[in-house]
């Protein structure tokens, strides 16, 4: 397991598309995932300890962003060949356990985790209502383990921050977490 942190947020940059299949047996795009005030896109997986850490707290963040007009989407882009814990029955599994308000899509290719620039899980990407990138930071100073439940909820400020003036804090601490297992070429 590789630990890396998340690169700074490039202010503005445009949300890349994607078609892919959902653990709820559609297939979802970009379009059909925005919010009306944003975006929020996850790059998690499965079996990693900085998910797993996180995972009850991401739902709660992503299920309260609704309320002010941001959506999100959770994307698995390991190679679940090298990791079975991240198989889409395994992700069907994890998403009904943790009560998932979100989509939870299979980016088989691994292309949408490229286009996106995405480099470890988590991996978090906040879009303002334009699908302009104003967010690349942690979701709280959470590790391995689950930060104290007073802890900062960076995500989430930020998140709302965007929804109401449509850009993100200037400062942003990065996220951290396991490197995506890419397929072996």
């Amino acid at each position: 397991m590789v630990r890396l942190e998340t690169p700074v947020c490039e202010f503005g940059r445009p949300a890349p598309d994607f078609s892919l299949p959902g653990v709820d047996g559609k297939q979802w795009t970009l379009a059909q995932c925005r919010g009306e005030k944003g975006l929020l896109v996850m790059f998690i997986c499965n079996h990693c300890p900085y998910v797993q850490a996180v995972r009850e707290r991401m739902v709660r963040d992503a299920r309260e962003l609704l309320d002010y007009g941001v959506k999100s989407v959770a994307i698995m882009s390991n190679d679940p060949a090298d990791y079975p814990e991240d198989s889409f029955e395994n992700m069907q599994q994890v998403a009904a356990e943790f009560g998932f308000s979100f989509p939870y899509l299979w980016d088989k290719t691994q292309a949408t985790a490229k286009a996106y620039g995405a480099v470890c899980t988590p991996d978090f990407f906040g879009y303002n209502a334009q699908l302009e990138l104003q967010y690349r930071g942690r979701l709280d100073a959470s590790r391995k383990e689950a930060a104290p439940p007073d802890a900062r909820r960076d995500l989430f400020e930020a998140m709302r921050q965007v929804a109401l003036t449509g850009n993100g804090p200037r400062e942003q601490i990065p996220g951290m977490g396991c490197s995506i297992k890419w397929t072996q070429a």
